[in-house]
């Protein structure tokens, strides 16, 4: 028996004694406001609690190291104080996703008791074992000085409740309730009767399943059913552009990489589920793995898909004079071979999804960045009509690109179809690491030149990307490739190719930047070394080739209103001059699908009684705010003080929306609104919101005007809109980056504290896309699960960050507002390049990079 004292309350226990602390909390005592984000290797901090007095990782704490302990976690902080100190958080927006966010206040809180002096230094040191994927820190950073200063007050300075719409630092939805801990992420929530699951992933990148006994497992106390691809009742593969994914690879099949799943187990808890994944025992026959993109393209390589060809796509675009012409006859020129690695999105929360029965089909609740997608997927398994399984959003502790394929829906989904009972599915941080999409490893061949004033003449790029074992959305990746190639400059020739290859790695998908930043790496280094070359002003090179009004992108699109890279580069103009050691990059970054496919969304506007309203529609709410966008264009429409809000995500609302990418939700989600609101405004000049109530009030966006690159039209529209930036990145006089200065165009900026939060974080993922992150794979293998060694940047290795907000409004996007979710990252490590060489004079070609290299 281990005896403690937790939240004030003497607690006996006959637990395993080597049951860690985060363990107990959770799945005995239900107290969920501490996470779990890493899966007990100490990397994340989401789950911090108070020992004795001391922050400490509850992952590390054994029950058996417990005896007499003084243990405190979110709901043991007096009531005043958390409220403070939440109120903090949310007024400086430091709650993005907010997983990370009730960790942040117990280290905050028991700072406070420590060093309730601390200087930005000392909070930034204190937090080092609190990782956040979402804001760079800056706003945590600024919370928690808010937050002691107002502890020795007694009191927090209210914001003013009575800002709204578009403008306006109207406070996050539902930030209060995350960051105390009491909105429950998917992991947290529990059903009556739940069974939970766990799978068992392939040995091999590349090996044919000869045998799969499960014989062993299926006698384990606690098994409720082991289940293979031959339970799959429809379609065993699934696809967001090409149906080559399988759920489960049958006997006889060849595995396509580690993350491949041979089977399910559905048990009374998770422990002995993950037992008898374990005891299943599968015959292989092990062969060499495709891991070499560029091999895999040889005729003499295997197909990573029986049939198919490892080039999946071939993206091509040329326009203007013969390349090689062109290029010869220009001034100077540049080339060079360039390559960008594989990184993990490394969100916070790992994927999780629960199902339940719903009449004669089931009622799914799913974290992915689209539930309509979701809910064809998993109807096409089960074999079923979609109509029959109802998806419901949990918003997610991280994106990022990373939820966009399916990982556990389709599973837990198939195990609840079959059992008729309620199940979950949570992966470790391990299990999320090896299944789901990375960032693309790009290499890249690029030629550049320019005339004797400076001038740009012609672009020429060869790239090839490793997109894995399967298709995910890779050619999508590769053709922003090729589609950004330019970046934010006027090249009158261009001779583009990008190539998208099956390997057996990993597979490659959506992340932040999708392409746009791989390729503006390269661009950016071969920009200086022509100024180099012809002795140009880097800041004014750039300057007198930016995009403007009839100038063209890498596809031929001739822009029209609403151009701000000039407008960013202005306002980097002093720091620019100012700095001795900097680095300068521009980027450009499409709003919207486009590339020839529909961008679309619906809305519908719920008037409740009281005069509340909800409002439904189908974005994935995942630390951005989207939810924030379609409040505050109401607020904007109507010009009503509307506080009392529900949003809501469900597929049961029969709206269909893709997937919540390509920095498009607030243009799309918001242009519907709009529509929505012209019958509202109408109804409201004659009645009192009051008077609505029962009424439901459609709107709708839909954009099919947009052209596929390469094509053969006769006006160029490759994206309805772009977002443009400019970065600098400042060096001290030993080398290290001091400052990044972010300028941003964002059209219109809805709300200010989320845009800078925004930005912030994504400079933060481009500082260490730059310099530290990396997901290194050797025969398709990978060299380590852990998220430590990710590399994701911590708070004391972070500069300074100064967000500049400009406003060239958009044509398409509402009020003017365009996508900033990935512009962020997009010039940070071309930036950063370029820094480094103006420093020791060394070209780097690969990332990340390092000083020394």
């Amino acid at each position: 028996m281990i005896s403690f004292i937790l939240n004030g309350k003497r607690i006996e226990t006959s637990e395993d004694e080597n049951l860690s602390l985060l363990h107990y909390l959770r799945l005995i005592e239900g107290i969920t406001s501490v996470k779990d984000g890493c899966s007990g290797q100490a990397a994340c901090g989401a789950c911090m609690v108070e020992i004795n007095g001391k922050a400490k990782l509850s992952c590390t704490q054994k029950l058996k190291f417990l005896q007499d302990a003084d243990i405190v976690t979110m709901e043991g902080i007096p009531e005043n104080v958390r409220n403070i100190i939440a109120e903090a958080y949310v007024q400086k927006g430091a709650v993005q996703c907010g997983f990370c966010t009730p960790g942040l206040i117990m280290r905050t809180k028991i700072l406070f008791a420590e060093n309730p002096d601390a200087d930005r230094a000392a909070i930034t040191k204190a937090i080092n074992l609190n990782l956040c994927r979402c804001t760079g820190y800056v706003k945590i950073i600024d919370a928690i000085e808010e937050s002691l200063s107002a502890l020795k007050s007694g009191s927090i300075a209210e914001k003013a409740l009575n800002v709204k719409g578009v403008g306006s630092p109207l406070l996050k939805y539902q930030a209060f309730e995350t960051a105390i801990g009491k909105r429950d992420f998917l992991d947290d929530i529990h059903f009556e009767g739940m069974l939970h699951s766990a799978l068992r992933f392939s040995d091999h990148p590349r090996a044919r399943v000869l045998k799969i006994d499960t014989s062993v497992a299926s006698r384990i106390e606690g098994v409720i059913k082991i289940f293979t691809s031959a339970d799959i009742p429809g379609e065993r593969f699934t696809g967001l552009i090409f149906n080559d994914w399988p759920l489960m690879i049958e006997p006889g099949e060849i595995t396509r990489y580690i993350g491949d799943v041979i089977a399910g187990v559905v048990a009374i808890d998770e422990a002995t589920a993950r037992a008898a994944a374990q005891l299943i025992e599968v015959d292989y026959e092990v062969l060499e793995p495709v891991s070499d993109m560029h091999k895999a393209l040889l005729e003499s390589s295997p197909p990573v898909h029986p049939g198919i060809p490892n080039l999946l796509e071939k993206c091509v675009v040329r326009r203007g004079e013969a390349i090689e012409t062109a290029i010869g006859n220009s001034a100077y020129s540049y080339s060079g071979i360039f390559e960008t690695q594989r990184i993990e999105h490394a969100f916070l929360e790992t994927e999780a999804g629960i199902a339940v029965p719903d009449g004669d089909g089931i009622h799914l609740y799913s974290q992915g960045q689209g539930i309509y997608v979701d809910q064809r997927q998993v109807a096409s398994l089960l074999g079923i009509e979609k109509e029959k399984v109802r998806v419901t959003l949990v918003p997610c502790g991280g994106g990022f690109g990373g939820r966009e394929d399916m990982t556990v829906q389709g599973h837990v989904g198939l195990f609840t179809y079959l059992l008729n009972k309620p199940v979950k599915l949570h992966l470790s941080r391990e299990e999320s690491i090896r299944m789901h999409p990375k960032r693309h490893p790009v290499w890249m061949d690029i030629s550049l030149s320019c005339d004797s004033k400076g001038m740009l003449t012609a672009l020429k790029l060869r790239a090839v990307g490793d997109s894995g074992a399967y298709a995910s959305v890779g050619t999508k990746v590769m053709e922003r490739v090729a589609g950004h190639a330019s970046g934010g400059y006027h090249v009158p020739s261009v001779d583009i190719e990008s190539l998208t290859v099956y390997t057996n790695n990993i597979p490659s998908g959506a992340m932040r930047g999708f392409g746009a930043n791989q390729v503006a790496f390269a661009l950016e280094a071969c920009i200086d070394e022509l100024c180099k070359a012809g002795g140009f002003d880097r800041w004014q090179f750039r300057y007198n080739n930016a995009l403007e009004f009839g100038r063209m992108t890498a596809t031929g699109q001739i822009l029209e209103e609403g151009v701000g890279i000039k407008a960013c580069l202005m306002a980097l103009k002093e720091p620019f001059y100012n700095s001795k050691i900097s680095g300068l990059a521009c980027g450009i970054k499409n709003s919207g699908v486009g590339n020839g496919m529909p961008d679309y969304s619906d809305v519908k506007i719920h008037i409740l009684e009281g005069g509340r309203v909800k409002i439904e529609h189908g974005w994935t709410e995942m630390g951005q705010g989207v939810h924030n966008m379609a409040i505050q264009s109401l607020q904007e429409e109507t010009g009503l003080d509307i506080l009392e809000v529900e949003v809501l995500v469900d597929t049961e609302a029969a709206i269909p929306t893709g997937m919540t990418t390509s920095s498009r939700a607030t243009a799309l989600l918001g242009n519907a609104v709009i529509d929505a609101c012209k019958s509202l405004k109408r109804d409201l000049e004659s009645h009192s919101i009051k008077d609505l109530a029962g009424n439901v009030y459609p709107g709708r966006y839909y954009c099919d005007w947009t052209t596929k690159p390469g094509a053969q039209v006769e006006k160029i529209i490759t994206h309805y809109s772009y977002g443009y930036a400019a970065q600098l990145v400042v060096l001290d006089e030993t080398g290290n980056i001091s400052k990044v200065y972010a300028a941003h165009d964002a059209g219109k900026i809805m709300n200010p504290v989320l845009f800078e939060g925004q930005i912030e974080g994504a400079v933060h993922m481009g500082l260490g896309y730059a310099l530290t992150e990396d997901l290194p794979m050797t025969d398709s293998r990978l060299h380590s699960m852990n998220l430590k060694d990710c590399g994701v940047l911590r708070a004391t290795q972070m500069p300074e960050i100064e967000v500049i907000g400009i406003e060239e409004k958009d044509p398409v996007g509402p009020y003017g507002a365009k996508g900033i979710g990935e512009i962020g990252l997009v010039p940070t490590a071309a930036a950063v390049a370029n820094a480094f060489c103006q420093f020791d004079g060394i070209r780097r070609t690969k990332l990340p990079m390092s000083r020394k290299k």
